[in-house]
């Protein structure tokens, strides 16, 4: 089932840090993690937990657990409103501490983790980021690609996300789906997942038509909003096309574009003309996607430096930043 790919826990206060570490033991279990690998996740969470009482002002974890086929892993991203590191080269290394104790910290976890990203401003705060695989692979492997990197996460209180993605592969074309059913809860979490159902089925390689295709498929359920993006592996082109206020923007090295939907609801009522956007993928070769959960005025080249970093820690800004807390809540990055 489509739902949210991460969970929010509160780590603002110390007396939530037991919870937070039960709660990732258990994920790690259930996902058939070996003993030696919960075991070096447990450390992990030891040492972002003792990072935060330390240095954070307020702090909260994302975690999220991914069944793929050929890579299951566990996926943290912790973000804090500190005071920002200054010098993350020095504060990377083992052995350094700015409070007299023994400095593993950082250098812990990235030694730990199969993938580890940080990125820091003065004033502004912390996201960390750290991937630990069920089976030890190689970072070239992992590198291999296009990247698609999900972060959905449900209204705080909700079991469920109306909010949902899908990626679908062929041998000349990826294609995305971002979805956001009407409302939120279980009604809503059925009405994406008829949808990506529907997307899963549908034979089409334009945007338009398979948005034709899927509203067919989800008339007798509250409907949704989405934006769909078809890459061309051939042509090296990108198509979208979207119903609804799903914000997109697609950027490039010396390129900006934002991708305007078309209004109305799939299922209920969409436009009678309709086309598709295309670019060329050398112009524009990264795209982001997120759902009216975030304030529509998000921006991810504000922060200095961030377009360099993992595009699981760029979702987690742009959430840090612009996260409404009253809806499901979604941000999708691919990168060319």
């Amino acid at each position: 089932m489509v739902d949210a790919t991460h969970k929010s826990f509160n780590a603002s206060d110390r007396s939530y840090y037991a919870i937070l570490k039960k709660e990732i033991h258990s994920i790690a279990l259930s996902m058939g993690f070996e003993d030696k690998r919960i075991a070096e996740l447990d450390i992990i969470v030891a040492e972002i937990t003792s990072n935060l009482y330390k240095y954070a002002n307020g702090g909260e974890l994302l975690v999220g657990a991914f069944n793929d086929a050929d890579f299951s892993y566990i996926e943290i991203l912790c973000m804090d409103n500190g005071p920002g590191m200054t010098d993350l080269t020095r504060m990377l290394s083992d052995g350094y501490s700015s409070t007299n104790t023994m400095g593993h910290g950082l250098g812990s976890i990235k030694r730990l983790s199969d993938q580890f990203d940080i990125f820091s401003l003065k004033g502004w705060g912390t996201i960390l980021l750290t991937r630990v695989y069920k089976t030890p692979v190689t970072k070239a492997i992992l590198k291999k690609g296009i990247q698609v990197r999900p972060l959905i996460i449900a209204k705080p209180g909700e079991t469920a996300s109306g909010d949902g993605y899908y990626v679908k592969v062929t041998a000349q074309y990826i294609k995305i789906l971002l979805g956001d059913g009407l409302g939120h809860g279980p009604e809503a979490n059925l009405a994406v997942n008829e949808a990506v159902k529907a997307f899963k089925q549908c034979p089409d390689n334009s945007p338009v038509d398979i948005i034709r295709y899927l509203h067919t498929a989800v008339r007798k359920t509250r409907g949704l909003v989405a934006t769909i993006a078809i890459i061309d592996l051939e042509t090296k082109q990108l198509s979208i096309a979207g119903v609804g206020n799903i914000a997109t923007k697609m950027t490039g090295p010396l390129l900006s574009k934002a991708h305007l939907a078309y209004n109305g609801i799939i299922g209920h009522n969409i436009p009678n003309t309709m086309n598709d956007q295309t670019v060329s993928l050398n112009d524009y070769n990264q795209l982001v996607m997120c759902s009216d959960g975030l304030r529509s005025r998000w921006d991810i080249n504000k922060y200095p430096g961030l377009s360099r970093n993992d595009l699981s820690i760029q979702a987690a800004a742009i959430y840090k930043e612009f996260a409404r807390l009253t809806d499901d809540m979604s941000v999708l990055i691919a990168k060319f």
